[in-house]
Order: structure tokens, then sequence, then C-alpha cells
């Protein structure tokens, strides 16, 4: 079943599980704990992309897999005499779980299910994926404050030259190892493909980054958007851009940003027909050995 998701970022401790701590896979999990109680043990939620602690989601996608028994406890036991026969259809069922999962109490409101449905034969949400698209949103000097949308976008003091901005971050685009870009993680490859980044002052007057990419790795977002105001505030020069990521190493040339401006608005899905073989193609790239690393993330 897939389930596709939005949540405000700001009280979690980002997507995964941990002890402790309060998560959007935590919540969500511990609801379908009390749905599905009297069936089994619950099931876990795989993900698309595993935000980090403060970082939004409007389109966030994941996948479950029920037992017969567990999707036929969603249908409703308590329709009385006279009433209508109930639809107990899958996609009838899978919208009756997105309800109960929006209605549990103690299931805050910072997260919403905004549908579930009966996912086709093939479907993994992290491993189908081939892209995923986040939005970054900075108010510089320029733009207004609007102290409604402060955990949403960042306020920086000084104005910003978009149009240099746009220039560094299309000069980003293709396939590269982003190592420069990239927070390290042990056994995870920093190779990605950049599909898609610009920059581009609103009606609103904020200025927003439009990042694409087949995956990202550890904070590759973020340092992004760093490095791309950095030029739009005339520290560094647009082509050193490409200079950092040439030379595959961290610098302290600029500052990864807040995830507090940061948003995952979309994930793409190949045609129904092609979800198996894109997931079985990702799953033998990731653990296929690459250098410096056991295995991909």
């Amino acid at each position: 079943m897939r389930l596709d998701i939005a949540y405000d970022g700001t009280n979690f401790a980002g997507w995964s599980k941990q002890p402790s701590l309060r998560t959007v896979q935590g919540e969500l999990e511990a609801a379908l704990a009390i749905v599905l109680q009297r069936y089994g043990p619950p099931p876990t939620l795989t993900v698309a992309g595993r935000t980090d602690a403060g970082v939004h989601a409007l389109g966030q996608v994941a996948h479950l897999d029920l037992t017969p028994e567990q999707l036929a406890g969603l249908d409703d036991s308590h329709r009385g005499k006279g009433k209508s026969r109930e639809d107990t259809s899958p996609p009838a069922r899978a919208a009756r779980l997105a309800r109960r999962l929006n209605g549990i109490a103690g299931l805050s409101s910072d997260v919403f299910v905004t549908s579930a449905t009966i996912a086709p034969p093939g479907f993994d949400a992290r491993f189908s994926a081939i892209w995923r698209r986040y939005e970054y949103a900075v108010a510089d000097t320029a733009a207004p404050r609007n102290p409604l949308l402060r955990n949403h976008t960042l306020w920086y003091p000084s104005e910003l030259d978009v149009a240099a901005m746009d220039s560094a971050a299309k000069s980003l685009l293709g396939l590269h190892d982003f190592a420069a870009y990239c927070k390290p993680r042990e056994g995870a490859t920093t190779i990605r493909t950049l599909q898609e980044f610009g920059w581009a002052r609103g009606a609103d007057g904020v200025i927003r980054a439009t990042v694409t990419a087949d995956a990202f790795c550890h904070s590759m977002v973020r340092a992004l958007v760093g490095a791309s105001i950095a030029v739009g505030e005339g520290k560094l020069p647009v082509d050193r851009i490409v200079g950092i990521l040439e030379a595959a190493e961290r610098t302290s040339e600029f500052k990864v940003v807040p995830a507090k401006g940061l948003a995952l608005v979309e994930v793409g899905y190949p045609p129904d027909a092609e979800l198996a073989a894109r997931a079985e193609q990702t799953r033998a790239r990731r653990d296929a050995p690459v250098a410096g690393s056991a295995k991909a993330d």
C-alpha cells in the first residue's frame, strides 16, 4: 500500500525512527499499531526520502505491506442495521486507513496522510523512485519577513543576486561526485545525477531553489543552497561553485544552511509496468561495491 504524506518537520527529529525521539516514522508506525492491533505485528514503513531533523515534506511517499487479515481489518465493523452495504474493495479499505491514521488521538496535526492507495505490483517507495524534488525558501533583505513562515523560510541578512545564484546552480547539473557538498557517511557513495537546480524570486519576494536529483546524499541540498547563497552575496565567484565540486573535498568557503527552509515537494516514479525493473536496478546499483565504500546509500 502506498501512503502520500505531508508534515511540518519543525518538531521532528527527522523521518527515521529513533529511541526516545519524536520522528515521523515513529508517529505513523505507532498509529498503525493502534489501527491494526488485533491483526498481528504492525507493518513497518519504507520511505522515498529519509528527511533530516527540521526538514518538511509536502510530497513524501512511503509503502507498507499488509497481510490479508490486516487489509480486511480495515472494514468498518460498527455499521448498524439499515445502513448501506460497506464497500470492501481494496481502494476503499486503503482510504479508510488514511482516515484512521489521521483521526487517531495523539497523532499530532503536524503530520498528515494525504492519501492511501493500493500500490501497483513491484512498487517500492524508495527503490522505484526515479527522482526526488526539494525546494528551499530564502527571504533576503529585499523580501518581506513573514513571521507565520519563520519555521519554513531562512531569513538572510543581505540582499542576494538571484541571477548569479541561478547561473552557479545550473553549472552543477549532471552526473558528478558531490563529495564536496555531502556530509560523508561510511559505506555511502556521493555520486549523484543532479537533474534540476535553479533559483527564482517569487511574486511574494521570497527566493526559492528547486533541486531535483535521482537521489541525495546527506546534507547535499542544504550544502548546495549554502554555496549558492555565498555566490549571491558575492563571497564566492560564480565559477567557484564548480571548482569546489571538482576538488571533491569539504570546504569552509560556505556554510551549510539550516533545515527549516527545506521541503520535499515531490517524488517521481516510472510507469507502473516499469516499477519492478526500476526497483531491481536501483537495488543492484546500491549494493554494488564503489570506490572507497562498501555500498551506496
